[in-house]
């Protein structure tokens, strides 16, 4: 008599990993994480109030996919394609947080002469290596017509203030502080290190 071996149907063979298709699935694995965890700075829009001698801007922007991927913004603004300010921008972490945010610039426009003028807005991360990541910009047109004649005219506007709700900017002065703050970090870990 002889025995035959029966083997369920269901059973699935065990794929291995060769040498030949572990590459394939590291790259595959790899293209999947960019498309879930793929960060954007969205502008989405920049508004102007014209005042007496000033123009207030407003730009709305969204982070996504959400806040939590963000945890600072360097943020660029140009007129007439001169840059007339940069700030950095701490987002703030937490869940009462949102996604959705808006700054408020006020150019004081004292000595412009009157027409149609260029905004842009340029928002990225900016790496120590000095790469711009999730860059976007957008821009818009003001027309400007003073209230009051001034005495001498000037190019470019000067920045009043920066507002904005949710935010905190940071000055040159505040980059400053950070900076040595850093470095005595390093310092200090670096002879803890050494003494180990």
């Amino acid at each position: 008599m002889v025995k035959t071996k029966i083997s369920p149907k269901n059973v699935k063979a065990h794929k291995q990993m060769t040498l030949d298709n572990l590459q394939n699935a590291a790259v595959k694995e790899s293209d999947i994480a960019k498309l879930i965890y793929q960060k954007q700075i969205i502008i989405t829009e920049i508004g102007t109030i014209t005042k007496e001698d000033e123009i207030a801007v407003t730009v709305e922007f969204k982070l996504l996919p959400s806040k939590a991927a963000f945890s600072k913004v360097q943020l660029d603004l140009w007129f007439e394609n001169q840059q007339i300010k940069s700030l950095l921008i701490k987002i703030p972490q937490g869940p009462l947080a949102g996604n959705d945010f808006e700054l408020m610039p006020i150019l004081d426009m004292k000595g412009l002469a009157a027409g149609s003028y260029k905004i842009r807005v340029e928002m990225y991360e900016l790496w120590s290596d000095g790469e711009k990541l999730s860059f976007t910009s957008k821009e818009a047109a003001v027309e400007y017509v003073p209230k009051t004649r001034a005495d001498r005219l000037i190019k470019i506007p000067i920045v009043k203030s920066f507002g904005g709700a949710d935010l905190a900017v940071v000055s040159e002065s505040d980059k400053n502080i950070y900076r040595e703050i850093e470095e005595t970090n390093r310092n200090e870990s670096a002879t803890k290190r050494d003494q180990w």
